[in-house]
């Protein structure tokens, strides 16, 4: 996905449940820590579940990490987001994540992790499914993180 006129830090959304279980949980960490060891900047919602996994995977290996809020309140932010940006756009938020990205990786999800992925194709940005939405075409599906963050930062 890069290319030599690309910026090295690439922006990475990762999004998912907001009430995820412990393997989900578990894989959108490792993709947060991923895209900080890679030099990219982690976006995502957030809030809980899969976004605090992903901002805390991101945050311990010394990543940026930016939430896209639902609220006009920074402190809704969780502890691992560095750079909050409240929107007080509520769910059309989801558009704000899939604009600012490079690339979104999405690890299951419900119908908001719908919307963001069908706004991410509509706005032309690949999308890396893991364990989510089966579309007739547009997700990259992948089995791991790793395959997920080899396809995304290797030239």
């Amino acid at each position: 996905m890069r290319s030599s006129n690309r910026p090295s830090n690439l922006r990475i959304a990762v999004i998912g449940s907001a009430d995820a279980g412990e393997l989900e949980n578990r894989m959108a960490y490792q993709c947060g820590r991923m895209i900080a060891e890679h030099g990219g900047i982690l976006i995502c919602g957030g809030r809980t579940g899969i976004m605090t996994a992903a901002a805390r995977g991101a945050w311990e290996a010394g990543g940026i990490t930016v939430g896209i809020l639902p609220g006009s309140d920074a402190s809704e932010a969780n502890e691992y987001i560095r750079i909050p940006i409240p929107t007080g756009l509520g769910h059309a938020r989801n558009a704000v994540i899939a604009q600012s990205a490079d690339a979104v990786i999405a690890i299951a999800g419900g119908f908001g992790t719908l919307s963001e992925i069908g706004l991410a194709l509509k706005m032309g940005k690949p999308v890396f499914g893991i364990g989510t939405w089966r579309l007739d075409r547009g997700i990259h599906h992948m089995e791991t993180p790793e395959e997920v963050i080899r396809r995304i930062f290797t030239p």
